[in-house]
């Protein structure tokens, strides 16, 4: 405990906001001071082409002094995208018939796909793509 670098930062409060492959960690922490900060960090979750995964993490630290500020126009913003737009999300990932555009094409189309495939070499370029 008698090097500084060793120190853990003590966990006061926190909260975990999981939306997806996005995570918002909440966290007070304390100054060296004693007083307490904000720090809000989001957490985001990539794949790799092998299968493996990594995060990209961005932080914000928020003090008192700069609460009210935030907390207004954070409120301002989240009313103002809920007047114009409703709660509900408009997005088409978010549509419950929602098909990934291979998966909605015709099996017309699927088959000619195919055939095309079978019929070229690795090198051969079919012009009817371009």
């Amino acid at each position: 405990m008698g090097d500084y670098g060793t120190l853990e930062k003590e966990e006061i409060f926190s909260k975990v906001l999981r939306a997806g492959r996005r995570t918002y960690f909440f966290d007070v922490r304390a100054t060296k001071a004693g007083d307490y900060y904000i720090t809000i960090t989001e957490s985001k979750k990539f794949t790799n082409d092998d299968g493996s995964f990594h995060y990209k993490k961005h932080k914000i630290y928020l003090y008192k002094e700069d609460f009210t500020g935030f907390t207004e126009i954070l409120n301002e913003m989240t009313n103002y995208v809920i007047n114009e737009k409703g709660q509900e999300v408009i997005s088409e990932r978010h549509q419950k018939d929602y098909q990934k555009p291979y998966e909605n094409s015709s099996e017309d189309s699927k088959e000619k796909i195919k055939s095309t495939e079978s019929t070229l070499g690795f090198t051969d370029v079919n012009f009817e793509d371009i």
